[in-house]
């Protein structure tokens, strides 16, 4: 193996890094100039935080793909990927694009975004990457296994990777993922190591928590009041569901950059600890004022439900809500591709349309040109939306849970 200098840095330790010959071959360029360039920052990387080896990936996932937040200068670059060599090594998913791939014309998406959003999926298929275009990779049809060393970069993905299925990965960058794709491994440090996957404190919700909003309102009170921490969260309302846990992630990973959280669960074996944990409490008072922080907007024009996409479980209940309804007021479902098929399969997208929903495909509410779209006062039931869309879509948002956001668009006034 041969061993790499190391470069000094004012704040951060640099380790040392080995290459087996295979990778050192492949950083200097024996297999064409894509591969080495992905080499090259996964090297940086991995010196940066002291990693001592690069190790496998099963499958990576890759954000920035909305040309709205990657603009020319991301097109660019993937573009240029894609005419030097560079092919996916694994399996490798996209993040949403910003807008639905076949029906942008009917959201009403601008032409010269259009022709540049297809531009930069284009370029990624003709680097491997399946054009899944949705935040919920682990909804797909295969999903990671537990324990399984992922390059995995949108956030909440990450964290129900690592929290839920128990695979290993740290929060990529989108050319981080896009470049351990390309080389089919990553440095291995930060959540791909034991030591650093231990809880740090002890969460101890007393609030009775009812739905889906509560749960990404917890998050979002755990991560901004805990950024730095692993949570071990212990709940006393119950066992929540796989949307409700992507509701949580989701939310602690929006304001707080959580990649981990534990549930503690009663009658459960004990999770691993390495010293007794500082508690904190969470009640009722502290969620309703993340509600109240976050809810600006008493007069919504459109619902936004999707943030994370919703998973079949979710268009089952909204197809449920929507029965026998009438939506006076737009509403806007967001979800994967796949997901989209199988609500078709069954019905759902039938009685949601039925009732005046739109159901959109390959996007979200953030990344999608919202604001080009005449969309600017929006009610949706997710913390993580209702924190970006302002910034990023100029909307104001309100916010509620499922069942009140879609009684709310009934509603004539």
């Amino acid at each position: 193996m041969r061993k790499l200098e190391s470069r000094p840095s004012l704040e951060l330790g640099i380790g040392t890094l080995y290459l087996t010959k295979e990778e050192d071959n492949i950083l200097n360029g024996e297999r064409g100039e894509g591969p080495a360039i992905a080499m090259k920052l996964l090297v940086s990387i991995g010196e940066i935080f002291n990693a001592t080896r690069l190790i496998p990936v099963e499958s990576s996932q890759v954000s920035g793909i909305s040309y709205k937040t990657v603009g020319d200068a991301g097109l660019e670059f993937i573009e240029s990927l894609a005419k030097s060599n560079a092919k996916a090594a694994v399996l490798t998913t996209m993040n949403p694009a910003g807008m639905d791939l076949e029906n942008w014309r009917t959201m009403g998406v601008p032409e010269g975004f259009a022709s540049r959003q297809l531009r930069i999926v284009q370029a990624l298929k003709r680097i491997g990457v399946l054009p899944s275009c949705t935040c919920t990779p682990y909804l797909l049809s295969n999903p990671p296994k537990r324990g399984a060393h992922l390059a995995w970069a949108e956030s909440s993905a990450v964290i129900y990777a690592n929290s839920i299925i128990g695979a290993k990965t740290n929060r990529e960058g989108g050319p981080m993922a896009l470049a351990s794709a390309i080389v089919g491994k990553t440095p291995q440090y930060g959540f791909h190591l034991e030591e650093n996957r231990l809880p740090t404190i002890e969460v101890n919700v007393t609030a009775e928590i009812k739905d889906e909003l509560d749960f990404s309102l917890l998050g979002y009170q755990i991560g901004k009041r805990l950024p730095e921490e692993t949570p071990l969260i212990h709940l006393h309302s119950g066992e929540p569901s796989s949307v409700s846990l992507k509701a949580l992630g989701a939310s602690m990973a929006t304001s707080g950059g959580q990649a981990l959280y534990y549930i503690k669960r009663n009658g459960r074996k004990e999770i691993r600890m390495k010293n007794r944990l500082e508690r904190v409490a969470v009640c009722r008072f502290d969620l309703d004022q993340v509600k109240e922080a976050l809810n600006k907007e008493a007069r919504p024009e459109v619902v936004c439900i999707g943030c994370p996409h919703c998973s079949l479980e979710e268009m089952e209940k909204i197809s449920r809500l929507s029965n026998e309804k009438r939506f006076t007021k737009k509403v806007l479902i967001f979800t994967s591709r796949h997901v989209w098929n199988l609500a078709k399969t069954k019905g759902y997208l039938e009685n949601i349309s039925n009732a005046g929903g739109t159901v959109i495909r390959d996007t979200c509410m953030v990344v999608a040109p919202l604001e080009d779209m005449g969309i600017t006062r929006v009610l949706t039931n997710s913390a993580k939306a209702a924190h970006y869309l302002p910034s990023l879509c100029r909307a104001s948002v309100g916010i509620q849970n499922l069942s009140g956001c879609l009684d709310y668009a009934t509603n004539d006034e």
